[in-house]
């Protein structure tokens, strides 16, 4: 990261013409080397194409999701996904980017972890919604799927909700004490990318136009966060020396 940018333009150029005529001949490029002239040709010779050797490189299908904790570096090669993130005021640039980075600061923050990322496939909690719950309290995604010309209503949220309309025609209509604001609209049309917030507690029914399924995403609160308090049981014990239990 903090090497000459020629010397990191010249090792990239090396390796670039060997995998190029490796590639040219009867060698089969593993699927990182592979990336590596993928990125080159997005940012020729900048350092962040050597991270292909570096991060674990994912393809999720359809349905699938990955998590990633604060100060994990990452990148984000093809395809269309929906990405969620904490509160943040801050992001620290690696590379593959022609804005400005910080070396030293990335270099503090980064965590240095080894391991596979976890892949979720969602949770089944309703017969129209999956949710993707992290292991971390800010949020979780839901993924709202109407069939074609149905009406569905869904689970009620206990906390607001962030939705955003990925395919598909229909309405939303909403109930509850929050929506019966003046301010508040209680039913609206959808159409991709459209996006809605719904305050807490709000009740809402979708219909899909007959054209085909309404598919949304919601960004909502962690349900750990609502999960009521397991009480432990006392357990009462003698001990032969003094004991000191703090919780």
């Amino acid at each position: 990261m903090t090497c000459d940018a020629d010397k990191v333009a010249g090792a990239i150029g090396s390796l670039v013409q060997r995998l190029n005529q490796d590639a040219a001949g009867a060698t089969k490029l593993s699927s990182k080397e592979q990336l590596v002239l993928r990125l080159n040709e997005q940012y020729p010779n900048d350092v962040g194409v050597l991270s292909a050797f570096f991060l674990n490189q994912v393809k999720l299908q359809p349905g699938e999701a990955i998590y990633l904790a604060a100060n994990e570096p990452h990148a984000y090669v093809a395809g269309e996904l929906v990405e969620c993130m904490a509160t943040s005021d801050n992001v620290i640039r690696a590379g593959l980017t022609p804005k400005f980075r910080d070396t030293a600061v990335l270099c503090e923050s980064l965590t240095y972890n080894m391991g596979v990322p976890e892949v979720l496939r969602g949770e089944v909690v309703h017969d129209h919604v999956r949710v993707y719950r992290p292991p971390f309290e800010e949020f979780e995604i839901q993924r709202i799927e109407v069939p074609a010309g149905e009406t569905v209503t869904v689970p009620t949220n206990p906390g607001p909700l962030l939705l955003l309309v990925h395919q598909g025609t229909g309405s939303a209509r909403a109930t509850g004490a929050a929506v019966k604001h003046p301010a508040l609209q209680q039913q609206v049309e959808l159409h991709r990318g459209s996006i809605m917030f719904a305050p807490a507690a709000t009740g809402l029914t979708f219909t899909a136009s007959a054209t085909g399924p309404l598919v949304i995403w919601a960004a909502a609160c962690n349900a750990k966060v609502f999960a009521a308090p397991v009480a432990v049981p006392a357990v009462a014990e003698a001990g032969s020396e003094p004991q000191l239990i703090a919780a």
